[in-house]
């Protein structure tokens, strides 16, 4: 079964998932009617990856809004196509299976079934994600961390998965290997500049429990300089560059003003701290490009967002603080 080709339906908003499973019923109606029409050799044929691809999205939008009829047809269609055996499609029947499921103990159940299929087939990557997903979703962090594991030990460049394990090491408070995993993903995807904000959130949030703040703090703002220079409209990037920035430029300045030199939390790596004043300036075009945000966003002009929405909220109260 080719790779999905359309846009994410897991990025779509709920207004807009729900608009697109309303229109479910006419779009497979269409279909229907054009694969009855007999096909010429030199016409363009019907069975293409992009409606494949409209039908797996289909079925997610369907599934979130909870249209299991036409999440049903959406499936069938996907296996009559590829065949039942074929891994993807069970890894979307098993999602179906999983929504469909009323209580715990059938999603038990599910994950039985899962353990069996992947006795037989350990290489079947769809259904051990559904496996390590359904693992979450039952609140077993742990055996879903140690199913990561051995998903990434068989495949080490899976990008999803290596993100996947590090949202759980967050969630467990393991910061520093939630570090190497995205640190992993940086090695395939260097430029992914909502990874290196991702890295700079880290790094802050462990920075308060750390001896090393400074060290900590001092490679949270190349992050997130990293980040925005990638991006230069990424919100997020420069929220986090106006808290780590403001934070180091409060410790440099409180006891530190000495220190040129930060140590990280291993001792492995040194890290110059940023001077006072490349701080002061960083802050300041952080500032400057939120508050720019925040007066471009209106109902009327289609930018008002609940991004924006907290960006003017923060604005206000860093206000309030500094003025105090």
């Amino acid at each position: 079964m080719p790779t999905t080709t359309a846009s994410s339906p897991l990025r779509l908003s709920n207004s807009e998932a729900l608009s697109r499973s309303q229109e479910a019923g006419k779009y497979i109606q269409s279909k229907v009617s054009a694969a009855n029409v007999i096909s010429l050799p030199f016409l363009p044929t019907q069975d293409s990856a992009e409606l494949w691809a409209s039908y797996e999205n289909m079925l997610y939008s369907c599934l979130r809004t909870g249209d299991d009829k036409a999440a049903h047809f959406c499936l069938e269609r996907l296996a009559s196509r590829f065949g039942a055996d074929d891994e993807r499609v069970m890894g979307l029947r098993g999602l179906y299976q999983e929504a469909m499921a009323e209580d715990t103990s059938a999603l038990l159940q599910m994950l039985h079934e899962y353990d069996e299929i992947l006795t037989e087939n350990p290489t079947n990557t769809p259904v051990r994600k559904r496996r390590i997903a359904l693992l979450r979703s039952l609140s077993r962090e742990g055996d879903a961390a140690n199913a990561l594991v051995e998903l990434l030990a068989a495949s080490p460049t899976d990008i999803e998965a290596w993100a996947e394990l590090a949202d759980l090491y967050i969630s467990q408070g393991l910061y520093q290997q939630a570090e190497f995993c995205l640190e992993e993903i940086l090695l395939s995807t260097p430029n992914a500049w909502n990874i290196h904000a991702r890295l700079g959130e880290i790094l802050f949030v462990s920075a308060a429990i750390s001896q090393d703040q400074i060290g900590l703090l001092a490679e949270s703002v190349r992050r997130f300089c990293r980040s925005v220079e990638l991006c230069d409209g990424y919100i997020r990037g420069y929220y986090g560059l106006k808290l780590s920035s403001e934070k180091l430029m409060a410790l440099v300045t409180k006891g530190s003003q000495s220190a040129t030199i930060a140590f990280t939390e291993d001792g492995n790596r040194e890290l110059p701290v940023p001077p006072t004043e490349d701080l002061q300036k960083l802050s300041e075009k952080a500032t400057s490009v939120l508050a720019g945000t925040a007066r471009r966003s209106s109902p009327n002009n289609g930018l008002h967002t609940p991004d924006q929405a907290f960006v003017k909220d923060f604005l206000s109260s860093s206000t309030t603080a500094q003025q105090r």
